[in-house]
């Protein structure tokens, strides 16, 4: 497929797609957690999560099927009642609370369709802390109902012991008043050379992601990716540097990707080969290059706005 001079979405040269075949394998019998630290399996998840040792995973992040009917490759999924989806969901879920140690956190992602399934299922085995919803600005409309532009992400953890850096998920708005104390100096803002912005404490509503697209470097064929900078404010959040990042449904990387980015270990697993080879490429990709796009200096901007140093990166 020939794309336009401007697109930047991956591709795998043959040459690449041979290099990372040979980098993936599956797991067949028990391992460690040195065994599996910072590598992708390419299998099923249920074949793979019985081998896995026990409380060795600081955060999963999931994106499992959403229940719909879609077409992955030659795969399909039909949609199912939502009690037929959330026993479908208990079924892997169930076998990774073992792998898990007392203090992770856990994300579990879904549509407003199958989020209440994710809230039923999850408090049987963690506690629920927050239901994150994030805007998906790209989707078709609908003439007879309300444009779906949201998805949800459930918030567990293991236990009461939990780690939350909520310092350093703070995001770059824009000041719309920009109020003065009484000697007119910037109140809860500054004036800087990319305009008026405040830093302000994250909320569960999020607006400020962009969802992958042509133009993006870390744009993949993947038709459900997720945003490096979604996957970045979750690992900040909720895992230290050198922490251990699984996720169960890995797809084309994004997870594994943010995690080498900012100085976690992964573990992914996914059944297509196709993405696990995308996935692998990016890995690579990242060791020369660990930006994000839209997180510079620490800190989150809000979307389709970003600082001039990151902009003579781009």
């Amino acid at each position: 497929m020939t794309r336009a001079p401007a697109n930047r979405t991956l591709t795998l040269s043959e040459e690449e797609l041979a290099h990372s075949q040979k980098a993936l394998s599956s797991i067949s019998s028990a391992v460690t957690a040195d065994e599996v630290c910072d590598r992708i399996f390419c299998q099923d998840v249920f074949t793979a999560l019985a081998h896995l040792p026990s409380g060795f995973v600081d955060l999963m992040f999931a994106d499992p099927p959403y229940n719909l009917t879609k077409t992955f490759n030659d795969r399909r999924f039909r949609k199912t009642t939502v009690d037929q989806y959330a026993d479908w969901l208990d079924s892997w879920l169930s076998q990774t609370v073992r792998l898990l140690k007392p203090t992770a956190s856990v994300y579990i992602c879904g549509d407003w369709e199958s989020s209440g399934a994710i809230h039923c299922v999850g408090e049987k085995y963690f506690i629920p802390r927050n239901r994150i919803t994030w805007e998906r600005e790209k989707g078709r409309g609908a003439k007879s109902n309300w444009k779906k532009c949201s998805e949800d992400i459930w918030f567990f953890t293991v236990s009461d012991d939990y780690h939350f850096d909520v310092e350093a998920v703070r995001l770059k708005r824009q000041v719309i008043a920009p109020y003065t104390d009484p000697n007119g100096a910037p109140k809860d803002w500054e004036d800087t050379e990319d305009g008026r912005f405040r830093l302000t404490h994250p909320s569960n509503l999020w607006t400020d992601l962009t969802v992958p697209y042509w133009s993006m470097p870390e744009n993949t064929d993947h038709p459900t990716q997720k945003p490096e900078k979604l996957l970045a404010k979750i690992i900040l959040a909720s895992s230290r540097p050198g922490d251990l990042v699984f996720d169960p449904f890995n797809g084309s990387g994004t997870t594994t990707v943010v995690a080498k980015k900012l100085g976690r270990h992964h573990l992914g697993v996914e059944l297509e080969e196709i993405f696990c080879c995308y996935a692998q490429k990016r890995l690579d990709l990242a060791a020369e290059d660990r930006t994000i796009q839209g997180y510079t200096d620490g800190t989150f901007w809000e979307r389709n706005t970003f600082s001039k140093q990151a902009r003579k990166r781009n």
